[in-house]
């Protein structure tokens, strides 16, 4: 089947999609309670949406489509209190996070949906230990050739979403060493990793896509798990590289430093990507996932190494100008108090277990920061 054709949709307009850990309130292990709390969620009209994901510890929020940070962080905070109240009468807690500190992945189970018992007979115990919870955010494009430009041009800014973001340091009850150790799991997926470096929704679609299906590989979109990937049928690229950050304004942050940096890149003030771009791209993405905010990456177009933190802050000063005609300057503050002085999720939750000693302690933390908020 061709692919469908891409919807276009109004430019920088904003989506995000948060998966939340449902945790026992008791020992804090996830909880298989996918089912009850959904069941419980769909008695009133929920402000937004919620679904169920791979496994019965999880479930997705999403936002309505948004154009500025102020509307996009209320309905974040107010599907957050939504889906805690409704935890709270389950004796379930809420939590963000990439992923949970010591759940054991063969304990989970698949949520009985026709698509998730597909993906869990074609990629085996992959399936389970997809039990990891991320950060997804769309930003719409007028055509589908702005998308595969944005696609292609965002590739150099991607370490720094994994540093801002990162929020996995601790797995099967050790600390990884890494501040996002989430996206090691999303890479053991085939069809993971960067797209394809190509322009032309045309040559896409019609040539790449074609190919790939009739290889029996792929039947639709939903089957690639690249870092970016364009969403046709929504007329957005979807960004998919961040974990779940601890708080709804840490994601509302994230959304608005990404679509600042769209609407910079669109003026097409800075050199055209190119294949020879990704030559550092696996490196610098290894690095944002090992040191966070304290990583080296090398810039693809000069061959300059700098630090993570350093671009970062560099580059909020070039986005000045966008994130006042976007009314994102909180946003901004946000990032910049995360660069400069806060550090990402990864090292709070270090410090809260070598305050409380224990990965359930570290659990904790997480289930009061998305509940209380920021401090």
């Amino acid at each position: 089947m061709p692919l469908e054709t891409f919807k276009s949709s109004q430019p920088l307009t904003l989506g995000v999609e948060l998966e939340l850990q449902l945790v026992n309130s008791h020992d804090m292990d996830l909880s298989s309670s996918a089912n009850d709390l959904l069941e419980l969620l769909r008695r009133k009209p929920f402000p937004g949406l919620v679904t169920p994901e791979m496994t019965q510890s999880m479930i997705e929020v999403a936002t309505d489509v948004h154009t500025e940070h102020g509307p996009l962080l209320a309905q974040l905070q107010t599907m957050r209190d939504t889906v805690v109240r409704a935890g709270d009468r389950l004796n379930i807690e809420i939590a963000g996070g990439g992923t949970h500190p010591f759940q054991r992945w063969f304990e989970q189970r698949i949520f009985s949906q026709s698509r998730f018992e597909e993906l869990s007979g074609l990629y085996g115990y992959l399936a389970k230990q997809f039990t990891v919870f991320g950060q997804h955010v769309h930003v719409g494009c007028a055509n589908a050739d702005d998308a595969l430009f944005l696609l292609h041009a965002l590739n150099r800014y991607v370490p720094h979403f994994i540093a801002l973001s990162a929020s996995s340091p601790f797995s099967q009850g050790v600390d990884t060493l890494f501040d996002s150790a989430r996206l090691n799991s999303v890479f053991a997926f085939p069809l993971s990793g960067r797209a394809p470096f190509v322009l032309r929704w045309d040559a896409f679609a019609e040539v790449y896509f074609s190919k790939m299906e009739s290889t029996g590989v792929v039947k639709s979109m939903k089957d690639f798990y690249w870092d970016i990937r364009p969403k046709p049928e929504y007329g957005t690229i979807e960004l998919r590289v961040c974990d779940t950050p601890l708080t709804v304004e840490r994601a509302a942050a994230l959304a608005c430093y990404l679509q600042a940096l769209c609407r910079h890149l669109l003026e097409r003030n800075e050199p055209p990507p190119e294949e020879d771009d990704y030559l550092v791209y696996t490196y610098n993405r290894f690095q944002a996932c090992r040191f966070g905010l304290e990583g080296q990456m090398v810039n693809p177009k000069t061959r300059e190494r700098i630090g993570i933190r350093e671009d970062i802050l560099a580059t909020l000063r070039r986005l000045q100008p966008h994130a006042l005609a976007l009314n994102a300057q909180a946003a901004m503050d946000e990032i910049e108090r995360t660069a400069g002085r806060d550090f990402n999720h990864a090292c709070y939750l270090r410090r809260r277990y070598a305050e409380t000693g224990s990965v359930q302690g570290v659990v904790r933390a997480s289930v009061d920061a998305l509940r209380c908020g920021p401090g």
